[in-house]
């Protein structure tokens, strides 16, 4: 009989341990979870302008991209959704840029002020950390990051809101609040029908939400380790200093890109003074790093300068923040991975440190996912929609990479096309990696090796 009742308790033990999700498919139930919550949401009469809910393809492709920090819309946000449709909006982009486990994390500090060893798994697999024995300090870092940054971008704004365009104190403070959040966590959100084409040449807008953008766009990591350790940058790890350089190039080169195209196009920047299109041109580059605001109108920029805007969505921002694409880092590491290669060296060095073959693999992962995604959702909008290949494939990488930049066909793509955005942006924002061990059955570890044989490359 006692043989029996161990053999059960230990069956019921088995059965548990199999129904634990690990980490990375918790942060994809979470996620999940979220963007459900926010359909339902949404979809109540009391979110919608005017008689009625959102229908369900509205509310799930608001919420998810307000989840996954993009700012793709198909209704108009500020005419659409009433103030607590917009404050559900507001929220799920909070959520998703701080990420749902270390959401769940600061909770558990707040009620029990301790943290299980699931727990602090779960908050390392959202937040890329290395190890899990601070998890405690990097959700309280993290937290009062965010909200450092929000309070100092909304302070900008909320003053020049209300001494610059005569705004109630109510009105520029919900404006300066929606746009601080959404800015920082990239999500390029806007409480105006034209986006921010009303202030395309105020510095005083435009500056406080790149700044913000950037720094949302930096990752957690790389700030923390700043906040400590900025007059020090001997002791600054591979990780920041490839997102450093990474960000400094691609925001320079995307500025003086967009701009030389756009400079005399008279439905984008030729009607702008030199300062005000160095602006507009440095604002886009910004945005490219996946936070979506647009100061002009998108779909009126020329072809050439969609397909530069592509790359740079495509590549995103740094790892471990609230921006989205490849990651700056992984096509840091891809760039030395080939100059290595190219000088015929065995390993590949990266500012006096070698790379983890490891991390080759991951790269060359994240990034053939990456493309394959692209290349299927293109050539699904193009089936679905009838559209060309140029706003198509704007379009789709815009979804993947969380930016919100649109050509403006988001709208009136069909409903199952918009779905293909739905399942692209919820892509992008886990990340291929993520997602696909997540998804995993189970981890093969080969306790053999085969031969080597090396075929022809080239």
């Amino acid at each position: 009989m006692t043989n029996r009742v161990h053999s059960g308790r230990a069956q019921v033990v088995r059965a548990r341990r199999g129904l634990r999700l690990r980490p990375a498919q918790a942060v994809v139930t979470g996620f999940g979870i979220a963007v459900a919550a926010g359909t339902i949401l949404l979809m109540l009469p009391i979110s919608k302008v005017g008689p009625g809910g959102a229908n369900f393809i509205q509310a799930l492709f608001t919420s998810t991209s307000a989840v996954c920090v993009t700012g793709l819309t198909v209704v108009d946000t500020p005419t659409f959704w009433t103030p607590f449709g917009q404050v559900v909006i507001l929220l799920l982009i909070q959520l998703g840029g701080l990420g749902i486990m270390i959401f769940a994390s600061l909770i558990g500090l707040v009620l029990a002020r301790k943290l299980s060893v699931r727990a602090r798994l779960n908050t390392a697999a959202e937040a890329k950390a290395v190890g899990f024995n601070d998890v405690r300090g990097l959700v309280r870092g993290i937290v009062l990051i965010s909200l450092t940054i929000e309070a100092v971008t909304f302070a900008l704004l909320f003053l020049r809101f209300l001494l610059g365009y005569g705004y109630t104190v109510g009105e520029a403070a919900w404006h300066g609040a929606f746009h601080a959040v959404s800015a920082f966590n990239n999500a390029g959100f806007a409480l105006y029908s034209d986006n921010l084409i009303g202030f395309a040449q105020d510095p005083f807008i435009c500056l406080p939400l790149c700044a913000a953008i950037i720094l949302g766009g930096l990752g957690f990591p790389v700030i923390m380790q700043l906040r400590k350790e900025f007059r020090r940058p001997l002791h600054w790890s591979m990780n920041t200093k490839l997102v450093l350089w990474g960000t400094a190039v691609l925001l320079i080169a995307g500025t003086v890109y967009i701009t030389i195209l756009e400079w005399n196009n008279p439905r984008t920047f030729g009607g702008m003074d030199p300062w005000g299109r160095v602006l507009a041109g440095f604002f886009h580059s910004v945005q490219t790093r996946t936070a979506g605001f647009n100061s002009v109108d998108i779909g009126a920029m020329h072809d050439e300068t969609w397909l530069g805007m592509d790359v740079l969505m495509f590549i995103g921002g740094g790892p471990a923040g609230t921006a989205g694409g490849i990651k700056v880092t992984t096509f840091a590491v891809l760039f030395f991975i080939m100059m290595t290669e190219l000088r015929g060296e065995g390993a590949v060095n990266i500012f006096g440190k070698r790379l983890s073959r490891a991390v080759h693999r991951q790269a060359i992962t994240v990034v053939l996912i990456a493309v394959a995604a692209v290349i299927v959702g293109a050539g699904l909008l193009m089936l679905l929609s009838g559209e060309n290949l140029d706003r198509a494939l704007f379009e789709t990488v815009s979804a993947f990479a969380t930016v919100g930049l649109s050509t403006g066909i988001t709208a009136d793509l069909s409903a199952s096309a918009q779905v293909v955005l739905v399942v692209l942006m919820f892509l992008g924002r886990l990340g291929p990696l993520t997602l696909g061990s997540a998804i995993a059955l189970r981890d093969r570890r080969i306790l053999y090796e085969f031969p080597k044989e090396r075929p022809a490359v080239g």
